[in-house]
């Protein structure tokens, strides 16, 4: 049914339950994971007169999100899963188009993600990466709340 599923990943609580659930999926389908973090690098330029480097901050960026998908691929191996690791870098674009990019590249016929549930005010000012995903999708998308939000 769903044989490669894409598992985009931020470090937060809510892409941590999706991968839980991808990972859920992915053992009763018998499916592949594709493990994704992207790093915008926009905040960067925003930030970057408060850092020594632009370069060292963009390194540092890399191996946050490097760690992230170890940590993500060491929780499939442990399940038993195959999981491969791509790791994408976009300055100017949404995260959402990488990944939606990397949906398409990659042949992955299922996306899980998790969101953080905003509404209103905070969700029109902080935009949703979520959102947009579900939205330009040409696959299935699944997205998974954090606890609390999902009580």
């Amino acid at each position: 049914m769903y044989a490669n599923i894409l598992v985009p990943l931020d470090g937060s609580a809510t892409s941590e339950r999706g991968l839980q659930e991808a990972i859920n999926l992915a053992k009763a389908l018998k499916s592949r994971l594709h493990l994704l973090h992207v790093i915008d690098e926009y905040p960067l330029m925003v930030e970057m007169s408060s850092y020594a480097s632009f370069d060292q901050m963009r390194q540092a960026m890399r191996d946050y999100g490097s760690q992230q998908l170890a940590g993500a691929q060491r929780a499939a191996a442990e399940q038993g899963l195959d999981a491969q690791t791509h790791l994408e870098e976009t300055s100017g674009g949404r995260v959402a188009e990488a990944i939606l990019a990397q949906a398409q590249t990659l042949g992955c016929d299922l996306v899980v993600m998790g969101t953080h549930g905003r509404r209103g005010l905070r969700r029109t000012l902080l935009g949703s990466d979520a959102e947009l995903v579900l939205r330009g999708s040409s696959v299935p998308v699944l997205l998974v709340r954090r606890a609390a939000d999902a009580a």
